[in-house]
């Protein structure tokens, strides 16, 4: 079943997003640019272009048809997973490079109140709520069947 079953679809492209994510991270790192958070914008991006082409594979997958729910469930759940990987790689990546983790309490804000585990809680979460607006916005932006349209059960 592998790639062309629907149930792995949010599994299959989070952690293509979450490889991208986590790619990206380590591009900025190596050219210097970690440390500015406002390239987290660029985060979105990537996040955007997933959760677009597992909706578009689902689709592709369910004979030209997208449920609007199902289609909410899929592109928040394959952000969910994404957000969660990434997350988890920057809580590892802060426990083994501290500095980083020292420049983010030293230059931000809140800084002196962050820990690795605040901050990855809140890429998480940040990541979830993305992941669920991005959804919303390309789902309505997107044709999707009628909402009151039955959902196929045997898949």
């Amino acid at each position: 079943m592998g790639i062309n079953n629907p149930n792995r679809i949010p599994e299959n492209y989070g952690l293509r997003i979450a490889a991208g994510l986590i790619l990206f991270f380590l591009i900025m790192k190596l050219v210097g640019l970690a440390h500015l958070t406002e390239l987290r914008l660029l985060n979105l991006v990537i996040l955007t272009i997933g959760i677009y082409l597992a909706l578009k594979k689902f689709k592709k997958i369910h004979h030209e048809n997208l449920n609007y729910f199902r289609g909410l469930i899929t592109g928040v759940a394959t952000g969910g997973i994404a957000s969660l990987i990434f997350g988890i790689f920057l809580f590892i990546y802060m426990k083994i490079d501290t500095g980083l983790m020292q420049a983010i309490v030293e230059n931000e804000p809140m800084g002196r109140y962050l820990n690795p585990y605040i901050v990855a809680f809140i890429v998480v979460l940040e990541g979830f709520f993305s992941g669920l607006l991005v959804t919303f916005v390309i789902l309505n932006w997107v044709s999707t069947d009628e909402v009151s349209a039955p959902v196929d059960r045997d898949i």
